[in-house]
């Protein structure tokens, strides 16, 4: 595999039906909802009073469902049940991603009358859906994961030590409302985390060897945002224009990523993520820079004029602010944003070294390596794994 093809063009873009961006769009919401349904049921982070001045304002009755964790498919079905008694013929998701995951999933079993596990990819039957979902509106809390303009519901599977997704263009939401103003409340930790996130969900789908014009375009503006905003974002939560900054690159590399895939770091993220308790973000940001280095590595040493290098040289630029930066100077960029906003490796989340091979394995066959630029080796999986600990 090497990178981006850009020979005998054809692709395809699928986002959110209707994306609203800006600073107090949130007071759109109740008039969005009566729009579409009657009976609300809104998925919201374990304490709802955070948003108690937007979730009032819903038509009601509204049913309030906490989301306490990133979602199992034991929570998704409790939430459908709860969401079938109410009568519920709106979803409405107000939180980070794991509250939008859940939303979008509760909006497609609602609508298709299923059961998670016949349709969770890998660990389920992977049935398409064939129904439409219920109406759904994303409303984002954080600026991370891009699941607003995102057509797939990430699920925990304990008993199977892996997370996997809920996948098809039904999940993609009626309406995305992003208001910047929502992630001010947002601890630094939470803002770290999720700020890697998107930054890395603009970094693979720009080097994917699935990219496209339009995703490119999107990339782009996303890495040149992170670039100048995350830092901020971080150090200042209460700077609205890095906040801002953060949540149009959130949802840039949603739209990226959902047609035009991800990478290695997304491949070793939902692996390690279903065995022990790390937030998704803290895994990506472990895994970055070892990422970067072993693809410019591999492609280096197998075409050293693979059009992915001149992609990693562009976003070490875009990052770096800087316009002679190199790829190292990118990397160099990478390890001290993850350094100054305080997220460890891989270790201090009790990443359990026997399961090595294991993790390797199933890394290698996670969907999101399909948009790697380059096919990486166990042997050069495993380096990554060692060098993200």
């Amino acid at each position: 595999m090497s990178g981006p093809q850009r020979s005998g063009l054809s692709f395809g873009f699928a986002t959110a039906t209707s994306v609203l961006f800006g600073a107090g769009r949130a007071g759109e919401l109740p008039a969005i909802v009566g729009g579409l349904g009657g009976r609300p049921f809104v998925c919201t982070g374990a304490d709802p009073r955070r948003h108690a001045g937007l979730l009032d304002r819903l038509p009601p009755p509204a049913h309030v469902h906490p989301v306490r964790g990133e979602p199992t498919v034991d929570d998704a079905r409790d939430a459908v049940a709860a969401a079938r008694a109410h009568g519920a013929d709106v979803v409405v998701a107000v939180g980070g991603g794991s509250v939008l995951d859940l939303g979008k999933a509760v909006a497609a079993l609602l609508g298709n009358g299923t059961d998670p596990l016949d349709h969770l990819e890998i660990v389920g039957r992977g049935a398409p859906f064939t129904r439409p979902s219920v109406p759904f509106v994303a409303v984002p809390t954080t600026a991370g994961t891009g699941s607003e303009v995102t057509a797939n519901a990430v699920l925990a599977a304990p008993e199977a030590g892996l997370k996997a997704s809920l996948r098809g263009a039904g999940l993609l939401p009626r309406v995305a409302l992003v208001d910047p103003l929502l992630t001010l409340g947002c601890p630094p930790a939470v803002t770290a985390a999720s700020g890697l996130d998107a930054l890395t969900q603009c970094l693979e789908p720009f080097v994917s060897a699935l990219a496209n014009p339009v995703t490119d375009g999107l990339s782009r503006e996303g890495l040149r945002r992170a670039g100048r905003a995350l830092r901020r974002a971080y150090t200042d939560g209460s700077d609205v224009e890095a906040r801002t900054d953060m949540a149009l690159c959130s949802l840039l590399g949603g739209m990226s990523l959902a047609n035009a895939k991800l990478g290695a770091v997304h491949g070793f993220a939902g692996v390690i993520g279903g065995m022990i308790d790390i937030p998704h973000g803290a895994a990506c940001a472990a895994l970055l820079a070892p990422v970067v280095e072993a693809n410019v590595r591999a492609l280096r040493s197998r075409d050293a004029a693979d059009p992915a290098l001149d992609r990693f040289a562009e976003a070490a630029r875009l990052l770096t602010g800087r316009p002679d930066a190199t790829v190292e100077a990118g990397v160099a960029w990478l390890r001290e944003t993850v350094s100054l906003l305080g997220v460890p490796g891989l270790d201090a989340y009790g990443l359990p070294a026997q399961r090595s091979d294991e993790i390797v394995a199933k890394a290698a066959g996670a969907s999101s390596m399909k948009g790697n630029p380059v096919q990486l080796s166990p042997k050069e999986l495993h380096a990554v794994l060692a060098a993200a600990r």
